[in-house]
């Protein structure tokens, strides 16, 4: 928590001006609000608008389309009258039920096979089975440190054979959800976030809506350039809790999106080693290698998607296809601190901040 309230303060306070002057010379001022309410993480939106009022109508709009993909994209609770990832998952009489869902569900389960294809299974939506272990071991081990252990790899093997994307039967035209495999499950952990952020970031730009920043627990969209016209600065978190530096770089953004995935700020400690929450889906441990991934792209579902993804791929294979992607770019910072970058990357980066 208090690498995301970091990056709140840089965006709400450090690095963003009260005020500026914007179309035909109509005075805007600088406004932020937040909330704790969705994705289990805090949520700020900072914005530039001519009265608070104008700033609360559209702050308020995002905030309610957030918690609409929230209450959809969640796999821990029901909600009278929905059907979501939680329902879909359910097992009445031995078997998943084809649950009838909200047209958004549909969207972002087809993305997610798209980007299982696009990184070689590495992002696997069904993976439900094996991180429902972890998760459940993990807590355990947090709220009773003393007595935390690993799950078993027998266990984690035998949920494995459970993780066969294909078993996820959609029908578009009836907007319908079917699990074939009764112990299977959905685990939308690594796309759920980003592609919601994304989402309200797209209905702000159709609403012609610009000067304008989401974060939400460290998925950063800035919708636009900020109010003066000039780029958001956003920093790269050092994962390094005790080093005065707080930030590793500061990149200029208008309009993309920049996400890390990291394994400093999710974890459980068994025998004085940490393990995080970041599981290879090869090996089914959590992925080593990297602490930090981060990916600057013009989508936050994307950047969530590829830095899961990349944290559990070998350099040589991850740099491959970043290069591959157009307006794509990742920073990787490698267990030992070394730091490196894709070609393209340096054209985000901002030298100081004043």
């Amino acid at each position: 928590m208090k690498k995301k309230i970091r990056l709140c303060i840089l965006l709400c306070s450090m690095l963003l001006q009260s005020v500026a002057m914007a179309g035909c010379g109509t005075k805007t001022e600088k406004y932020s609000t937040y909330s704790f309410d969705y994705f289990d993480t805090v949520t700020t939106i900072t914005g530039y608008a001519k009265s608070q009022q104008q700033f609360d109508s559209i702050a308020n709009g995002a905030l309610e389309e957030l918690s609409e993909y929230h209450k959809l994209f969640t796999i821990y609770h029901r909600y009278e009258g929905l059907e979501n990832l939680c329902t879909i998952n359910e097992i009445v009489n031995g078997a998943h039920r084809t649950v009838t869902v909200d047209r958004r569900i549909i969207d972002m389960l087809l993305y997610a096979k798209d980007m299982y294809e696009k990184t070689d299974g590495t992002v696997n939506i069904a993976m439900g089975s094996v991180l429902s272990l972890w998760h459940e071991y993990r807590t355990e081990g947090i709220d009773e440190p003393w007595v935390a252990k690993l799950p078993p790899m027998e266990k984690l093997l035998e949920a494995a054979e459970h993780t066969d994307i294909n078993g996820l039967v959609i029908d578009e035209e009836a907007c319908t959800v079917t699990l074939a495999d009764p112990a299977m499950t959905l685990d939308v952990g690594a796309i759920a976030k980003g592609y919601a952020v994304e989402m309200v970031a797209r209905s702000l730009e159709e609403q012609g809506v610009t000067g304008y920043v989401l974060n939400v627990g460290g998925n950063v969209r800035t919708v636009g350039a900020k109010g003066d016209g000039e780029k958001w600065t956003v920093g790269i978190e050092n994962p390094e809790e005790d080093s005065e530096d707080a930030y590793l770089a500061y990149l200029e953004l208008a309009g993309e999106s920049l996400v890390t995935s990291g394994s400093y700020q999710r974890y459980y400690v068994v025998d004085g080693k940490r393990y995080h929450h970041i599981i290879d889906p090869v090996t089914l441990m959590p992925s080593e290698g990297y602490v930090s991934v981060s990916v600057v792209c013009n989508s936050s579902a994307d950047g969530d998607a590829l830095s899961t993804a990349l944290f559990c791929m070998d350099f040589e294979v991850g740099s491959e296809l970043i290069e591959s992607l157009p307006d794509t770019e990742a920073m990787w910072v490698l267990s030992d601190g070394t730091r490196k970058e894709s070609s393209g990357f340096a054209k985000h980066k901002k030298e100081s901040v004043n």
